[in-house]
């Protein structure tokens, strides 16, 4: 199968025209690398002793905000998936008023492109820190939440080139009106 083939799985894993084998390892690469750190934050819920953090001081709501920012982060990451799929350039036909409509590309790739120069500043400072200040609990609990957030740092890079792709693809592409 050529770079630019359709995988044969179902409809659901349908690639965009186009679209090479990179591109989709990237997109799906997006959501493996902020997994990671979602898990840890949930672990740091369940109050499981690798996390460096007195867990019984945290109430239901902090529990409830930590869970949901893991699985808020993991469907942004999701999103990139829009990127080398058909639900990113054609609105899904179960939304309702917009379905079968084409999204215009830069609806798509100057938010991305915003979320990834946000993702690199905000890992970059946060990945920074963990390096510079004093290491947060035992070496072993330290080295978790480090091996845990560092793969982040590859959100931002990946989801510029998924999107510089797309732009270049979208933007070849004969207008249909």
């Amino acid at each position: 199968m050529s770079a630019y083939e359709r995988p044969r799985a179902g409809r659901e894993h349908r690639l965009s025209p186009g679209v090479p084998r990179w591109a989709n390892i990237a997109a799906h690469a997006t959501a493996l690398v902020s997994l990671p750190s979602g898990l840890w934050r949930i672990a740091l819920v369940a109050g499981v002793p690798l996390v460096a953090f007195d867990t019984s001081r945290i109430g239901v709501w902090e529990s409830v905000y930590i869970v949901s920012l893991s699985v808020v982060l993991e469907g942004l990451a999701f999103l990139t998936l829009g990127l080398v799929r058909p639900w990113g350039e054609t609105v899904p036909r179960w939304v309702p008023l917009l379905a079968g409509r084409r999204i215009p590309p830069l609806a798509v790739t100057v938010p991305a492109l915003s979320g990834a120069a946000a993702l690199t500043c905000l890992w970059g400072y946060g990945c920074y820190a963990m390096a510079v200040l004093p290491p947060i609990g035992t070496p072993v609990q330290h080295a978790v939440l480090v091996a845990c957030y560092a793969p982040l740092l590859l959100w931002g890079p990946l989801l510029v080139a998924v999107t510089a792709h797309y732009h270049r693809r979208r933007r070849a592409e004969p207008s249909r009106v």
